[in-house]
């Protein structure tokens, strides 16, 4: 006689651990997703502080590969819409990078980080349908619907930016650190002016005003601004653009960055992107022990 057993709480909770890993799993940028452009080398990594998984989220924007834009490009013509066709033409020449940061150390909170990248690549479908690129108007919603999803307490912050195969990079960024520019020609971290780095709220704070739908209702603490793009240029060969969550640059207490982090740049900048994202994990790692989750792209201009 074959005696069957209820599963422990304790074996319930694994298992259901276990699946919500493999969720959140199945939506990490895999090595294939990384944008391809002439003139530049994009890599990045993810350390999360609680296992696999964690609240940092990384979305990678390969349009030439992602989408069919000889097809979009077409439908556009032959409906007229000559403007919509010229934004899809330009997509062939940049790639998009999102990067988020979910506020909390716990597993669980990252799935704020997949409600965010189901709602940014459905919002981009549409996007490229009525525009022909990502404009604004995608995160100005965003921000109202994780507004109105979540409490004031419960947020996340976010960086979104396009470069070109040129090296410029146009960028919006909700209470996100802003970009490091590192410099090959002068073997420094360059500074980036405040009115090239102009940043919001962390989306779930606050509603956006943009559109009929969020003025039916006011909100408590009233609405967020619109939001601005900023604007950087990498004009000399062997520059780098990193960016990376607040784990990255407050690590140690602050004593990682600038300085040993500029030390790291100067030692690696001629090897590819990848391989600096490997010195950099291996430095950081060796320099203190992380206390929260830590997310780096590295963007190098050939």
């Amino acid at each position: 006689m074959t005696t069957h057993l209820d599963p422990s709480p304790e074996s319930m909770y694994v298992e259901e651990l276990r699946n919500f890993q493999e969720l959140l799993q199945a939506i990490r940028p895999s090595p294939g997703a990384l944008p391809q452009l002439p003139g530049l080398d994009i890599a990045g990594l993810t350390l999360p502080l609680r296992g696999q998984v964690g609240g940092d989220h990384i979305i990678y924007i390969d349009f030439n590969r992602r989408y069919d834009l000889d097809g979009r490009i077409a439908a556009a013509q032959a409906a007229g819409l000559t403007e919509v066709a010229e934004n899809l033409e330009q997509n062939r020449h940049r790639a998009g990078i999102l990067l988020a940061d979910v506020s909390g150390h716990r597993i669980t909170d990252a799935v704020y980080a997949a409600m965010l990248h189901q709602a940014f690549l459905l919002g981009t479908r549409y996007e490229l349908d009525i525009s022909g690129e990502i404009t604004t108007r995608l995160f100005e919603h965003i921000k109202t619907r994780f507004y109105e999803s979540s409490h004031f307490n419960r947020y996340l912050t976010m960086i979104y930016g396009e470069i070109s195969h040129l090296g410029r990079f146009r960028f919006i960024s909700a209470g996100h650190p802003p970009p490091v520019v590192f410099s090959r020609k002068f073997g420094k971290l360059m500074g980036i002016s405040k009115d090239r780095s102009v940043t919001f709220s962390p989306v779930g704070m606050f509603p956006s005003s943009v559109g009929m739908d969020e003025k039916r209702h006011l909100p408590n603490y009233g609405y967020e601004e619109r939001y601005a793009v900023n604007e950087i240029n990498l004009l000399g060969a062997g520059d780098l653009l990193i960016l990376a969550t607040d784990g990255f640059f407050d690590h140690a207490d602050g004593n990682w960055f600038p300085a040993p982090f500029e030390s790291v740049l100067s030692d690696s900048c001629d090897k590819s992107a990848a391989d600096i994202c490997s010195v950099i994990q291996q430095r950081f790692l060796r320099f203190a022990q992380p206390v929260d989750d830590v997310s780096v792209v590295v963007i190098k201009k050939s």
